[in-house]
């Protein structure tokens, strides 16, 4: 279980774009302790240098700061690189309303940036990120790669355009790529601040400080939340998966399913408060009912999730905990 006991060729070389995000800087964490030299590129947009300091300094590091729109910098980034986890986007369905033009500029335009950068420099792997939210409003449950609906967001049309671009190079180029269709991802260095901040993050830090949080409808969504390691798994797996598998979306979740006020409630009593939440409207575009069916990640990647929800939620929680500030 888990990836701590994978092996890479000796001296494989990792570029981590996004490095200095949520999950990009989970990431890079995780290749250097596995003992290989890892690139990260991010223009630091919406990742955190504070993300990635703690690498400095590391021999094994590099750190460019660069923007994936801009084609030279993804053609010198992917230089000499194995393997490329290609984490760099923009998220937020709601924002994504707000800006559909630079999300196709960014998300789009960017993810193409890389796999051509990554054809031309010899890259083995080419895992990039997608999401659940492709799924749009296809109402049966659980979520089945290939039984898709329509979709419901400008963020999720991007998703949705990239897995298409990552078929085509795998099929017409033969660059090997994989897309991760995330659920909900939750962890450590997740931000908990801001309008767009994700739910676990954003409550656990609002109960800290003895806030009252909002709860976006009446509670009753269901998510597929995802800890953090187990996404870690799923793209170093993906590194390693065979080629016959190139080409294709997985779903990355632990294949569970829990409602967002149950989710409230661990909190409060995780963290011994008692803070009643307060009901918003429902989020634009958000999907209601949201579980992943995983078999094809177990399957052709290997995927084996370590972490279940409540192991995952109570590592998150002590995280923020040890890294609080008001």
């Amino acid at each position: 279980m888990g990836y701590k006991h994978l092996i890479f060729p000796a001296e494989s070389r990792f570029l981590v774009t996004g490095g200095a995000g949520f999950i990009g800087s989970n990431l890079c964490e995780a290749i250097l302790n596995l003992g290989y030299k890892v690139t990260c590129l991010d223009d630091l947009s919406t990742g955190f240098k504070k993300n990635v300091d703690i690498f400095t300094g590391h021999p094994n590091y590099t750190f460019i700061k660069g923007d994936i729109k801009d084609y030279d910098t993804c053609l010198k980034a992917t230089k000499n690189a194995d393997y490329v986890l290609h984490q760099a986007a923009w998220g937020s369905v709601p924002r994504s309303i707000e800006m559909p033009l630079f999300y196709e500029k960014n998300n789009i335009g960017g993810t193409l940036n890389m796999m051509e950068a990554a054809r031309q420099n010899g890259v083995k792997k080419f895992v990039y990120a997608s999401s659940s939210s492709v799924y749009g409003d296809e109402p049966n449950l659980p979520k089945t790669e290939g039984r898709e609906g329509n979709l419901l967001s400008p963020y999720a049309l991007t998703k949705r355009v990239t897995e298409e671009y990552g078929k085509l190079y795998s099929k017409l180029y033969g660059l090997d790529t994989y897309g991760l269709r995330y659920f909900n991802v939750f962890g450590r260095r997740q931000n908990p601040d801001g309008a767009y901040a994700a739910v676990i993050p954003k409550w656990i830090k609002q109960l800290l400080n003895d806030e009252q949080p909002v709860i976006n409808g009446d509670g009753k969504q269901s998510r597929d939340f995802t800890y953090i390691e187990n996404v870690v798994e799923a793209n170093l797996k993906a590194c390693l998966a065979s080629h016959d598998a190139a080409g294709q979306a997985f779903n990355i979740a632990y294949g569970g399913r829990i409602y967002l006020i149950d989710i409230y409630y661990a909190l409060t009593a995780a963290l011994g408060k008692d803070i009643e939440p307060i009901f918003g409207p429902d989020r634009r575009g958000d999907i209601k009912h949201s579980n992943a069916d995983i078999s094809r990640a177990i399957n052709l990647l290997g995927y084996d999730p370590e972490y279940d929800f409540s192991h995952g939620l109570s590592e998150a929680i002590e995280w923020y905990k040890e890294n609080h500030k008001t």
